[in-house]
C-alpha cells in the first residue's frame, strides 16, 4: 500500500517491506519521502505481528541519491533541525531489526538511511558515498562511522566525496553480504524470516545491547547487558525454547 506517493508499505511473513518510490529522481529524499518514513516505521513499531523490516528502493540505479537538492535549494535550508530526517535512533524510535537492501547508489543522507538500519544486504553494483563536500552541505549523522569503519578509510570518504563499492564495503565489514540485483529482496527476505523466528524478546534485547555496548566501557557494558536480560531470562518465552527443543518441536513464541 502506498502511505505517501513516494513510499510503499507492503507485508510479508510478518516482514514490513518498506520502498522509498522515486525511481525517476533516483530515490532521493523529498518532503513526501521523510512524512512516508514516519507513518512507516510508526506503523511497523506498533503492530505487533511485525517483527522485522526492510527498507528499500525502486528501481535498480539507486537505493537513495541523498537530499533532493532542487527542493532543499527553493526551501533556502540552512542548519537542518535535529529531526528533519526519519533516522531510526534519533528522530523515530524503532526497537526491532531494520535491514537495509541497497540497490543501488547510496548518497549522503542515502548513505545516512543505509547506517540507521541494523543490518545491510547490498547489490553488487550498488556504491555508498558520502558526497557532502562536494556541494557544500554536512554530514554530523556520519559520526557513527567511526566505530563501524577504520578510522583512515572514513576520513578518506568524508574529505573526498569518493564512493565506497558494495565489495568494499563488504571487506570492510560494513555490509553483511553483496549478492547479483536480482537476488537481493530474497537475500534480504532469508535474512528477515531467519531473525522472524527467533524470539522476539530475546532480539530486541540483543539489539539493544549492541547498542548500549558501543556507548560504554567493558565493565559498564556487561552490567548493563546482565540488566537488560533480566527480563528475557524471566519471561515465557526464555521457559517455552527450551521445552520445544526437548520435544523436538518449533517453539511457539508468544513475546511474553
Amino acid at each position: 500500500m502506498n502511505l505517501t506517493d513516494e513510499i510503499l508499505f507492503d507485508v510479508e511473513d510478518g516482514i514490513a517491506v518498506i520502498t522509498i518510490d522515486r525511481p525517476q529522481q533516483r530515490n532521493a529524499i523529498n518532503r513526501g519521502v521523510n512524512e512516508g518514513l514516519h507513518k512507516a516505521f510508526d506503523l511497523f513499531e506498533n503492530d505487533a505481528s511485525l517483527r522485522v523490516a526492510i527498507l528499500t528502493g525502486s528501481g535498480d540505479k539507486a537505493f537513495c541519491a541523498g537530499m533532493d537538492l532542487k527542493e532543499a535549494a527553493a526551501m533556502q535550508l540552512r542548519v537542518p533541525p535535529r529531526n528533519f530526517l526519519p533516522v531510526l535512533g534519533d528522530a523515530i524510535h524503532v526497537t526491532k531489526p531494520v535491514i537495509a537492501a541497497v540497490n543501488g547508489l547510496a548518497y549522503a543522507g542515502g548513505w545516512l538511511f543505509a547506517q540507521m538500519c541494523d543490518l545491510c544486504i547490498a547489490a553488487d553494483h550498488a556504491v555508498f558515498g558520502i558526497t557532502e563536500a562536494k556541494v557544500g552541505r554536512g554530514m554530523p549523522w556520519a559520526a557513527p562511522l567511526t566505530r563501524m569503519l577504520p578510522q583512515r578509510i572514513v576520513m578518506e570518504l568524508l574529505l573526498t566525496g569518493q564512493p565506497l563499492s558494495a565489495q568494499r564495503a563488504y571487506e570492510l565489514g560494513y555490509v553483511n553480504a553483496v549478492v547479483p540485483l536480482a537476488d537481493l529482496r530474497a537475500k534480504a527476505m532469508e535474512m528477515a524470516r531467519t531473525i522472524a523466528a527467533n524470539a522476539p524478546l530475546t532480539v530486541k534485547a540483543a539489539r539493544e545491547l549492541v547498542y548500549l555496548s558501543g556507548e560504554m566501557g567493558r565493565s559498564a557494558g556487561l552490567r548493563a547487558a546482565q540488566h537488560l536480560f533480566e527480563s528475557v531470562y524471566q519471561s515465557e518465552d526464555a521457559q517455552e525454547g527450551p521445552r520445544a527443543f526437548a520435544e523436538k518441536r518449533p517453539p511457539k513464541w508468544t513475546g511474553r
